[in-house]
């Protein structure tokens, strides 16, 4: 019974040492400075994305070194953008990954210096992951890390949930923000390593369907989470979104039609997915990713999940 956790913690210890070891620290760095990135490196989540990512790569016939700088890049990038989320001008947070927040350990300053370094080694790792693929892939790559990152996709998506208090509380609102702030990381999680290895037009379109269903499904479990779970169920400060009022779907709607949203998302995703199997067999990995979504709603939700269920049937 002890054979798969044991295998779990095997796979997963890979990925904890990269994710410490591809931000190197120099002997001459400041001691408060090294200790806050400690702090982060030390403390890397789930990273569900780097696994995700390889397994992308994999699939598409990329190198493991350029498949490995990429999976780090994504989840540095994804790190930083919570370090600042937390912080006392965002959502003022006091515990993420079951560690108080950078900021409350090291200071705003300490926080937004790590994020950086965070954001600078993640670009750094992902350039040197572009080089190493075919050269006619790397412009639209580029310009897909940029879009997803820029002012078109998390910035603007971190903009308008700081100042959901002056916009429609509605589905449409907030799936717009999970839009900005969410689905950008998963659409690189899924998309970018299929268009580094030479996805088809077509199999790029079922990426970005799938990404866009799973990345609105995260969120609205997210947003349970923070309705339904405390601190030491989440690992993260609970009901911020309530104290601040910023956007969750299960607020504006109601946690019963938010677990039905879901599961229309989930099974729009399915659809997609499907096809994309059918064409790139190599992904099938992913059914096993959508089925780990389904269970944590079932985790977060509990009765309500199976009411909805009973409902529609």
């Amino acid at each position: 019974m002890q054979l798969e956790p044991d295998r779990s913690r095997l796979e997963m210890q890979p990925f904890r040492e990269a994710f410490s070891s591809h931000l190197p620290l120099p002997a001459t760095l400041d001691p408060h400075f090294e200790e806050a990135l400690r702090h982060v490196l030390d403390n890397p989540g789930s990273l569900i994305r780097p696994r995700m990512v390889v397994q992308m790569a994999t699939a598409y016939g990329l190198r493991p070194e350029p498949a490995r700088d990429l999976a780090i890049a994504l989840e540095y990038f994804h790190t930083a953008s919570l370090l600042f989320d937390d912080l006392p001008c965002m959502d003022n947070a006091e515990q993420r990954r079951g560690v108080p927040c950078a900021h409350l350990a090291f200071g705003e300053a300490g926080a937004i210096l790590a994020a950086l370094a965070l954001i600078n080694r993640a670009y750094s790792l992902a350039w040197r992951a572009v080089a190493g693929c075919p050269p006619e892939r790397g412009p639209a790559a580029l310009a897909y890390i940029e879009s997803c990152l820029g002012v078109e996709g998390i910035l603007n998506g971190q903009s308008m949930d700081l100042h959901y208090a002056t916009l429609p509380h509605t589905r449409e609102t907030t799936e717009q923000i999970a839009w900005g702030k969410t689905v950008s990381l998963i659409r690189l999680t899924l998309v970018l390593p299929g268009m580094l290895g030479g996805a088809t037009a077509r199999e790029q379109q079922l990426l970005e369907r799938v990404a866009l269903y799973w990345g609105l499904s995260y969120q609205v479990v997210d947003d349970l989470k923070d309705m339904l779970q405390g601190a030491g169920e989440s690992g993260k400060t609970g009901a911020r979104d309530a104290l601040l009022d910023r956007p969750n779907i299960a607020a504006a709607i109601g946690v019963s039609s938010a677990v039905e949203r879901l599961l229309r998302l989930i099974t729009l995703g399915d659809r997609s997915l499907a096809t994309v199997v059918k064409l790139r067999p190599g992904l099938r990995f992913l059914e096993r990713l959508r089925e780990g979504l389904e269970e944590e709603l079932a985790r977060v939700t509990g009765d309500t999940c199976e009411q909805v269920v009973g409902a529609r049937a």
